[in-house]
């Protein structure tokens, strides 16, 4: 018995010596040490054999197993060495190609493509974009814009100061601007009437649930001529109702109050996902407008003659601002709320989580 396991482990040192890649030497470690193979066959039924032959051959045996175990962990790691040189140079890269396929050279986001959007409307309408600081003063942010000194919105609270203020009726005090209605003032300052801007940025406010954010963005529109009425006002945004949300879109507006326009209003669209019927064709109440046919998009009127107080009356812009020569209206809306309608989103938050899959969707 000890000469035929002195065979096998010859031949299973030989097969493992020409075995030329690691799966040829995983089928001969199978053949010779697998359940089924010759020599563990021989362990197991080592107790049948007679007792003068029970211990040489379980020795032999067993120093065969291990010696033919050693030779293929030996011969696995040279196999396996060989192999990942060969698979390194056939598989080298070229890190100076171009990605295959081509990476993505990327898009805007949608506010960006809103906003751009929405600009374009109103400079077909004669509009000029106008930009101003983030940071402001409390004077053109609150004063020149006609609010009340005990508006809330002054309130430590509900504004970003830049630093620490003592006095939140100080004019000079810096704030993050709460909207970009402080260009209405700075515009008016730098040039005489007529004048037909849209002012286009960022803006500061500590909200935060689905439909506010503490930094989003907004756009104000004000125009300051001869004989403009709010009449001219719904005019104008019909025109980019129907524009951006669609030909069949109708305005209204809504009497309210805001400290630098008199009068105010709200406006409101027709909902576009009802029609502004407020229920959809299965009869269920319109999950857009709540079943009230409107969406309520943006507050706008009248320039209040108080704001044109703030613009000192100088050669460079004479005949100056005098409300009874010139009227103007404005408005304001958000970038990220329009958006946020046209497109369908429950959630304003999730336009500034970076999350690819919402991105590549526009």
């Amino acid at each position: 018995m000890t000469d035929r396991i002195a065979e096998i482990r010859a031949e299973a040192e030989q097969a493992i010596t020409t075995a030329a890649d690691t799966p040829t030497l995983e089928d001969v470690r199978i053949r010779y040490l697998g359940r089924k193979a010759e020599l563990p066959n021989l362990l197991r039924n080592v107790a049948e054999l007679p007792p003068s032959e029970r211990a040489a051959t379980g020795k032999a045996a067993n120093e065969a197993r291990k010696a033919l175990e050693q030779a293929i962990e030996q011969r696995e790691k040279q196999l396996a060495a060989k192999e990942l040189d060969a698979r390194l140079v056939r598989d080298r890269v070229d890190i100076t190609l171009d990605g295959d396929p081509a990476p993505h050279v990327g898009r805007l986001h949608l506010i960006t493509q809103t906003r751009r959007e929405i600009e374009d409307v109103f400079v077909g309408l004669g509009f000029n974009v106008a930009e101003g600081p983030e940071v402001e003063t409390v004077y053109y942010n609150f004063d020149a814009l006609n609010h009340a000194p005990t508006h809330p919105a002054r309130l430590l609270s509900d504004t970003f100061y830049v630093a620490p203020v003592t006095d939140i009726f100080d004019p000079d005090a810096f704030l993050l601007r709460v909207h970009t209605s402080p260009m209405q003032v700075r515009a008016m300052e730098q040039q005489p009437p007529p004048l037909y801007i849209i002012v286009p940025g960022r803006t500061y406010r500590p909200d935060n649930d689905a439909t506010h954010t503490p930094q989003f963005h907004q756009i104000e529109g004000l125009a300051v001529d001869e004989d403009i009425t709010l009449a001219d006002l719904k005019g104008t945004l019909l025109h980019f109702a129907r524009a951006f949300f669609g030909d069949e879109r109708d305005v209204r507006l809504r009497p309210h109050h805001f400290p630098f326009t008199e009068p105010s209003v709200e406006v409101d669209i027709s909902c576009f996902n009802c029609d502004g019927a407020g229920f959809l064709r299965d009869g269920s109440r319109c999950p857009l407008c709540k079943g009230e046919g409107w969406l309520e998009v943006l507050g706008a009127g009248e320039v209040d003659p108080n704001v044109y107080a703030h613009v000192p009356t100088t050669e460079a812009n004479a005949p100056g601002y005098d409300p009874e020569k010139v009227q103007g209206f404005a408005w304001g809306l958000g970038v990220d709320r329009m958006a946020m309608l046209k497109h369908g989103l429950p959630d304003l938050r999730i336009m500034f989580e970076n999350d690819l899959r919402l991105a590549e969707q526009f």
